[in-house]
């Protein structure tokens, strides 16, 4: 083979490259690798959703800790606000990197599947996934706030704080706590979308967005199940309220934003293409 030729095929193979990274971060290829990721947890046995779901409930609690020793020890001025709630990422970049079963991830990983090949096992199977993984999350959840408050690990302050923090995530009205868990829904829903398109880059926009969840006093369904079990194991919140006030609202408002608006936007703006395929 000539140097000559060798030169050329050489250039063809890195334009190559280049159009294929290129072409990797297109609506619909992202669409794809999202669909393939809801397959590959779809397929996953009930067992170890289950204990992933759970270790993720223990984990996010790291996410109202943080939060609570950052309000705690930070001096009381103007932008604490802003910096007490950067340390609500810290549970999320545990579990979004430990690739732990997060409820909310899945508004919109699992539905991809169901959302281009509608069918009826489509929708049992990220039903099972959805129950699995929630109620793992929350009896994770619960499994750490009795830790927290039987348990001498946190300091008279930081109970305190974390106590304040979670009357005031599970206090809402109803109707707020669903409206405030749209916009949650929507950011880790477009965070998920994000993530493959950032490679090296994941840290920074998992923070990013999860540190916007709190600075706009955004619901989280997991996060908040912590600080809900936090005061249902101390007896500080009525189970009615605990349930119709705080819980299925913010459920309601993660799966309305993550799955409803978000997910079926994505979808809608790749649709032509993918009709004109078929």
């Amino acid at each position: 083979m000539s140097e000559e030729l060798s030169k050329d095929l050489t250039k063809k193979t890195k334009e190559q490259e280049i159009v294929e990274e290129a072409a990797s971060l297109s609506p619909r290829l992202l669409f794809e690798a999202i669909r393939r990721n809801g397959e590959e947890e779809l397929e996953r046995p009930s067992k170890a959703l289950w204990y992933s779901g759970v270790a993720a409930g223990i984990l996010i609690s790291f996410s109202v800790l943080g939060e609570a020793y950052l309000r705690t020890y930070l001096p009381d001025a103007d932008w604490r606000y802003i910096v007490e709630n950067a340390g609500y990422s810290l549970g999320f970049v545990l579990v979004i990197l430990g690739r732990m079963q997060l409820f909310t991830e899945n508004t919109i990983t699992t539905v991809v599947p169901v959302v281009i090949s509608p069918s009826k096992r489509g929708i049992i199977r990220t039903a099972r996934l959805w129950t699995v993984v929630l109620i793992a999350n929350v009896v994770g959840a619960f499994a750490v706030a009795f830790f927290l408050v039987y348990t001498p690990v946190l300091t008279e302050a930081v109970f305190n704080t974390v106590t304040d923090l979670s009357q005031h995530a599970t206090g809402m009205p109803a109707l707020e706590g669903f409206a405030r868990g749209i916009p949650a829904g929507i950011l880790i829903a477009a965070l998920v979308w994000m993530l493959p398109t950032v490679k090296g880059a994941e840290l920074g926009l998992i923070i990013l967005f999860t540190w916007l969840i709190a600075l706009g006093d955004f619901t989280h369904i997991v996060a908040g199940s912590v600080e809900m079990a936090f005061l249902m194991v101390q007896g500080g919140i009525p189970l009615q309220q605990a349930i119709f006030g705080f819980f299925i609202p913010v459920f309601a408002g993660n799966v309305a934003g993550g799955t409803v608006i978000f997910t079926l936007l994505a979808w809608a703006q790749i649709e032509p293409e993918v009709a004109e395929d078929d």
